[in-house]
């Protein structure tokens, strides 16, 4: 009879000190984290919390957007798995990786087939001509010729020419020549074009929520490298 348990991946980040919300110290890699009050409850607190696959809620962690986060994946009983709508809870699990979240969402991917079913927050990924690629919120993305990004809130996409980009609320898009870009609130808008009469590449810039640029809205440059609905 086989009785080793079922692994999975949980993704997560910390402080640059490795704290997380309320003070818990995250040990290194290679090393057990275990919650000195756990209540095996499908309340926030009393466990450790993360991304189960790298999928769910950014907005559960405070330190996501900060550049010198310290992300984690943590390898947890399946058993242990308490589902928050967003994120879970566990009692303890492995640190397997610590670093940025290129090199956490990286493992992610390489160590855990689970996580390619869906978006995973704080994905770095580079794709080739005619590539697509998906990430979660702050995702970092980048595509050759004719590419297709896609990101979440707070992500930076950069295609080549002709791509088509699509980013949530915060996010900087920049794309090549005939390029089409739609952003969520607040987002910066860059699409690099070759100005015939004075024979020189330029690059126009807009900022959804300005000058009439709409959120959700796909945008491409005329002739004169000027904004208009796609």
């Amino acid at each position: 009879m086989n009785t080793e348990k079922k692994t999975v991946l949980v993704l997560r980040c910390n402080k640059s000190d490795m704290s997380s919300y309320g003070g818990f110290i995250w040990p290194g890699a290679g090393q057990v984290a275990e919650c000195p009050d756990w209540k095996a409850n499908d309340e926030c607190g009393n466990g450790l919390h993360g991304w189960l696959y790298g999928h769910g809620d950014s907005s559960t962690s405070s330190y996501v957007g900060v550049p010198d986060a310290k992300w984690l994946v943590v390898e947890v009983n399946e058993e242990d798995i308490i589902d928050l709508d967003g994120k879970v809870k566990f009692p303890r699990g492995i640190v397997r990786y610590v670093g940025d979240k290129a090199g956490a969402t990286g493992y992610l991917t390489e160590h855990e087939p689970r996580s390619a079913n869906d978006a995973i927050i704080g994905l770095v990924k580079t794709v080739g001509d005619n590539q697509s690629a998906i990430g979660g919120d702050y995702s970092v993305l980048n595509g050759g010729y004719r590419s297709t990004l896609t990101g979440g809130h707070g992500s930076t996409l950069t295609g080549g020419l002709c791509s088509t980009l699509t980013g949530g609320h915060y996010s900087t898009l920049t794309g090549g020549h005939n390029s089409t870009l739609t952003g969520g609130y607040r987002s910066t808008l860059s699409i690099k074009w070759f100005d015939h009469e004075t024979y020189r590449y330029r690059i126009s810039i807009a900022y959804v929520g300005e000058d009439g640029i709409e959120p959700n809205v796909a945008y491409k440059l005329d002739g004169q490298g000027k904004f208009i609905k796609a």
